[in-house]
């Protein structure tokens, strides 16, 4: 059994040790983002240009991480999961593969001179379940809600289309919720709004095609409490990572996050960005773990990085700030 398997059964049990976390990397970011998918090189030395990475790294990543054993679930694009699942990359490993299914407008705002994320989202599949499955069980399926009557249905009956097809298939997912890139609404708001349409939305579900697990963005404690209290032996809560931010923006993420309900952490950018990508996951996995303020985390973190005499993008008191908003009320 895979690690996420064993921690889905002990979370769905209500069983809340902090060793049943769930750790995904999200390497699905050349789906969204071009030529910068992949992020940019870093010398030996870890020092960040601006020249971006190239696919053949980025897969060599995900194979670097996976090999680690310290996620439980890595996250690709269906170009990436053909080649590392035909090199028996995730035979006898404890970490699931998984690809994302679709992907909706708002997540192309990494394509240059593109400002798609300026536009209310429609629903788009490029990949396809029938080839899919041949690889994957696991997929995760993605929607933004945007107050728009008309677009909101139709990205519902997409969804509902996708779960029909999945369910006959054999696929398995988990649920993507952005929040809206052109709604005017503050923080508090958004997660109200944001968690009512996650709601009327698997109510008229049955319990064979529900979601795994959810993928949100961190609207702040009261939205995180309310969603992950309401039906926690069901409603499995996660959160996105968002942008890179600081290293103490990503530990005080994962640490609010918990604190209210949240038991799986989807990070993209803010793994992917980072100076030393294993680094990074075991101070994550060290954080959870040990119950660990996010300030530890950050000394942790930056000791582990002059171990490896890895320059870091700043300095250790600039690195232990929170910049995000949502971190902050």
């Amino acid at each position: 059994m895979k690690s996420l398997d064993k921690k889905l059964r002990n979370i769905k049990s209500l069983d809340n040790k902090r060793s049943n976390f769930i750790i995904a990397d999200a390497k699905d970011a050349d789906m969204a983002g071009g030529i910068r998918g992949p992020g940019f090189i870093r010398k030996s030395n870890g020092e960040l240009t601006n020249k971006p990475d190239n696919f053949s790294s980025y897969v060599n990543k995900m194979d670097e991480m996976t090999k680690s054993k310290l996620i439980d679930v890595m996250l690709m694009s269906m170009s990436s999961a053909e080649i590392l699942i035909k090199n028996k990359l995730f035979i006898d490993s404890p970490v699931t593969p998984a690809v994302r299914l679709n992907d909706t407008t708002c997540t192309w705002g990494m394509i240059r001179h593109g400002e798609y994320d300026k536009h209310e989202s429609r629903p788009f599949s490029t990949a396809q379940l029938e080839y899919a499955i041949k690889f994957v069980d696991l997929g995760l399926y993605s929607i933004t809600f945007n107050k728009n009557i008309d677009r909101d249905v139709l990205m519902l009956d997409k969804y509902r289309e996708f779960r029909n097809k999945a369910e006959k298939l054999g696929m398995r997912h988990f649920l993507e919720v952005f929040n809206s890139a052109t709604l005017d609404l503050d923080i508090k708001e958004m997660g109200q709004y944001v968690n009512d349409c996650i709601l009327k939305t698997l109510a008229g579900q049955f319990s064979k095609e529900k979601p795994l697990f959810l993928k949100i963005a961190y609207n702040g404690p009261s939205a995180m409490d309310e969603l992950a209290s309401y039906d926690p032996s069901s409603l499995i809560v996660g959160i996105l990572g968002g942008s890179k931010g600081t290293t103490r923006d990503c530990f005080e993420l994962i640490n609010q996050a918990y604190k209210y309900g949240a038991r799986v952490a989807l990070f993209g950018r803010k793994i992917n960005l980072s100076e030393h990508q294993i680094s990074m996951v075991d101070t994550m996995r060290t954080l959870i773990d040990n119950n660990l303020d996010s300030l530890e985390g950050v000394k942790i973190y930056h000791d582990k990085l002059k171990k490896l005499n890895i320059k870091s993008d700043r300095n250790i008191k600039e690195d232990s700030e929170i910049t995000e908003e949502a971190l902050k009320l």
